[in-house]
């Protein structure tokens, strides 16, 4: 059943009939509702569902970090979500025949004008089990000593994130980021990015490679 909202003449929401009415980013958008087709998927096809379902599934819990960091990097009408998943679609997934993998490297969360940490690094230590040492250059450029790092590492056997945001300040220029037990013995992917301490400006997200947690 369909509700009007608007009288007469305005858009209306959910199904009536063959249509569907909903509010799509301020807009009343009214689509004919799909029809499965009869045909079987190409293998092109599902090359495509089976892309779009891994991105998906990778982007899904950083949600958070890619509303903050693709903020300023979507077009109009395109949420910062989508902007990610547009960016990273196009460089991070890799299809080698009809094998599709992640390729970790090119995975970006955040992309804006502040200057990304410079001469970076994550390392540990067997002295020092379940953290993982970041650290980084002084060099600020566009950008300020009090900006903050947030720090995100990956296990994919796991497929599990450790996030921390305002970890600790530019000027710092080192963080020590605590991981779960069951981190112990596994390589994890690491990045680092920084967010304005207004929290209206952000850096390019930054790939510092893998360690393995002792």
């Amino acid at each position: 059943m369909g509700i009007q909202l608007w009288g007469a003449f305005g858009g209306f929401q959910k199904k009536t009939g063959a249509l569907v009415g909903r509010w799509l980013k301020g807009q009343n958008v009214i689509t004919a509702i799909p029809h499965p087709s009869k045909k079987p998927p190409t293998e092109a096809q599902l090359n495509q569902r089976a892309k779009f379902r891994m991105l998906v599934s990778f982007l899904r819990p950083l949600s958070q970090l890619v509303k903050v960091g693709f903020k300023d990097a979507h077009v109009e009408k395109q949420s910062a979500w989508n902007a990610a998943y547009v960016y990273n679609y196009k460089r991070a997934i890799t299809e080698t025949g009809s094998v599709i993998t992640m390729n970790y490297s090119k995975v970006v969360y955040s992309l804006g004008l502040l200057s990304p940490p410079f001469n970076a690094y994550a390392m540990t230590s067997a002295e020092e089990p379940g953290i993982i040492e970041f650290a980084w250059d002084a060099y600020a450029g566009n950008g300020a000593p009090t900006d903050m790092i947030t720090a995100m590492i990956y296990s994919e056997p796991l497929d599990r994130f450790v996030i921390l945001t305002n970890a600790a300040a530019r000027s710092a220029l080192t963080f020590n980021l605590p991981v779960p037990p069951d981190f112990s013995g596994q390589q994890v992917y690491c990045y680092l990015s920084f967010v304005s301490a207004n929290g209206k400006s952000t850096s390019n997200s930054v790939y510092l490679g893998r360690v393995l947690v002792m």
